[in-house]
């Protein structure tokens, strides 16, 4: 973040990027060198993201967010394509451990050059499984179930499978994006609705839709 010089924007596809972001900021000397001259210096580049709660994140700090209804990994890079050059100055990414493959590779097949950066690691929650299996007994099975990613999926499923039993088949699941939909059907879960868009308008559109067909 202290060489603006050597880098042609910033990428941003979580808002975790953006919490880890905030934390470096927070140190006395940074957070006075981002306020006197780096933010304006960054503000001279794009900020590209996915998401509305991204780009409040980036708003939060200071810069202005690009591509914001792109709402995923593979419309964003489309979007960046669309608007940056060929061999230009590499864009910075910072992002997670898990980050998928699929904006770093359409960006290179174009020629783009991407600084990847890892800045936070997805772990399993230490009370999960607690959490969830307090909540089933307190509020019973319930009717719908939303996955926000991927790894919601790898560290949550297997749980809800044990503590649902066979009560899971009448659990409508549902997915914030096709991503997370790819990863809910590749564990074996019957998806009952994608939201359009990352919204909440979107997914509570879709909730509720696949709710009335079946009466619930």
């Amino acid at each position: 973040l202290s060489h603006p010089e050597a880098y042609g924007g910033l990428v941003f596809t979580s808002p975790r990027a953006l919490e880890a972001i905030k934390i470096c900021l927070k140190e006395n000397s940074k957070n006075e060198a981002w306020s006197k001259s780096l933010k304006q210096r960054w503000n001279n580049k794009p900020a590209y993201v996915v998401g509305k709660a991204t780009a409040s994140l980036v708003e939060e700090i200071g810069l202005t967010p690009q591509g914001e209804k792109s709402g995923n990994a593979e419309k964003l890079a489309e979007y960046i394509c669309s608007r940056e050059k060929p061999n230009s100055s590499a864009l910075l990414f910072p992002c997670g451990a898990l980050k998928r493959e699929v904006l770093p590779t359409v960006l290179r097949e174009r020629g783009i050059p991407l600084e990847s950066i890892t800045v936070y690691q997805t772990t399993q929650h230490a009370n999960l499984q607690e959490s969830l299996r307090s909540y089933l007994s307190q509020q019973g099975i319930p009717a719908s179930i939303v996955f926000f990613s991927p790894s919601g999926v790898k560290f949550c499923l297997q749980h809800i499978q044990k503590l649902s039993g066979d009560s899971i088949n009448h659990i409508k699941f549902a997915a914030i994006g096709p991503t997370t939909a790819e990863a809910m059907e590749a564990a074996g879960i019957q998806v009952s609705c994608t939201a359009q868009s990352p919204t909440p308008q979107d997914l509570a559109t879709g909730i509720q839709k696949a709710l009335q067909l079946q009466n619930c």
